[in-house]
């Protein structure tokens, strides 16, 4: 009886798309720029998931937690699990964070993270497979934060790099925000998520650089926004601000809110509200001709 039980919980495990099997793939050989020491916490990683039929899109995926903890479940692992279901390849970012001790790590190390992860996809669309016009990131919460901070702050890599990986160019071709941080500004701001990123005190200018509703160009990559209309946490006002943003900029944005769902659901296997946001999601990725 315990034997079926088991098979039985393995096939709803897979049925649902929570994902299984992954590979880990540290951002640098050796010690990470910035570190702060030779725990596992001080080097950062990828957590890549591998479709069965591969499509050539791939996503980066950043976990939320405030900067202090990493979600690497439910915004994390078994949206991997999803993707693959869609024929995406996924890869979760475990970037370095602040430990909510004040003593861990703080901008830009995060950011030094992310863009090292889309360099890496890049660096490896080869050997993988993908289509390096639609590698994309996604990101929960303050990981919403750190995935449109790579959509605001990205680079072209250096040329001259020894490391081939920081030659890669590392914008995303698109972004997913779910109930995402977006300002470090006042009133709209998540407080925990700013402490933790930039300290109890950073300056004005820093702010408005993290700020990412102050960041949008016309370059911004399209965006897919949603969250919850009754969110106590981080206000809505964060993805509608961006959205405007991107509104006003020419840069191609969808926004969804959903009338219930508080924050932090993420993605849950057999929960209405988990079908009801994947649903509206799939839909634009077709839109944006990202999957057949």
């Amino acid at each position: 009886m315990i034997k079926w039980l088991l098979f039985g919980l393995l096939i709803i495990n897979c049925q649902s798309g929570m994902a299984q099997d992954s590979t880990k793939i540290y951002l640098w050989k050796g010690e990470a720029p910035m570190s702060l020491g030779h725990t596992a916490s001080d080097s950062p990683y990828l957590l890549v998931y591998h479709p069965r039929k591969p499509n050539g899109i791939s996503v980066l995926i950043c976990p939320g937690g405030g900067y202090v903890y990493l979600a690497m479940d439910h915004e994390g692992r078994w949206v991997a699990g999803w993707l693959n279901t869609l024929g995406i390849t996924a890869a979760v970012l475990r970037y370095r964070i602040d430990n909510n001790d004040q003593t861990g790590y703080h901008y830009p190390v995060q950011l030094l993270d992310v863009k090292r992860g889309m360099r890496l996809l890049r660096d490896q669309a080869a050997a993988w497979h993908l289509d390096t016009a639609r590698i994309g990131v996604m990101g929960f919460s303050a990981g919403g934060h750190l995935a449109s901070m790579l959509g605001t702050h990205y680079d072209a890599g250096n040329p001259y790099a020894a490391d081939r990986i920081d030659r890669m160019n590392c914008r995303p071709d698109f972004m997913i925000l779910i109930y995402p941080v977006i300002t470090m500004r006042k009133p709209y701001v998540h407080e925990g998520s700013r402490i933790a990123l930039l300290g109890r005190h950073p300056s004005e200018g820093l702010v408005d650089s993290l700020s990412g509703e102050m960041m949008v160009t016309p370059e911004t990559p399209p965006t897919f926004l949603l969250c919850a209309n009754d969110d106590q946490v981080v206000p809505p006002e964060n993805s509608i601000d961006f959205y405007l943003a991107l509104h006003h900029a020419g840069v191609a944005a969808s926004l969804h809110i959903l009338d219930h769902g508080g924050h932090g659901f993420g993605y849950m296997p057999g929960e209405k509200l988990t079908e009801q946001w994947t649903a509206i999601l799939r839909y634009w990725l077709r839109d944006r001709g990202l999957l057949n």
